[in-house]
């Protein structure tokens, strides 16, 4: 149910715009829930037109100082587990693309 709640805001964030018609919603590679349950969810609650972006993730490892996209080793309901693609190390700093951020409102 965790989704149904970062929808809720989503939509209530929206709605305060007016009436609204469709929405642009940005999912982070290591955002809290895979982009495609977030499309699925706003799809449930609302009869807007939605659009779900996805947004590459960057990543500094302290260990080699590699900067730029992770290795996703895993990405379920609520967690993500990745690692540095060049030395391998857990779980590396995140620097971007870990948000789930409405981008766009369309109202009538």
């Amino acid at each position: 149910m965790h989704e149904h709640t970062i929808a809720k805001v989503i939509i209530e964030e929206a709605t305060k715009h007016g009436k609204v018609k469709g929405i642009v919603v940005e999912v982070g590679d290591l955002g809290h829930l895979p982009a495609h349950e977030m499309e699925e969810v706003l799809n449930t609650l609302t009869d807007w037109n939605i659009t779900v972006t996805k947004k590459k993730a960057t990543i500094k490892c302290e260990v080699c100082d590699y900067k730029g996209e992770p290795d996703i080793v895993e990405k379920g309901h609520d967690h993500t587990v990745f690692k540095c693609p060049k030395c391998k190390a857990m779980m590396p700093k995140i620097l971007d693309g870990d948000k789930i951020i409405l981008k766009e409102v369309e109202v009538e």
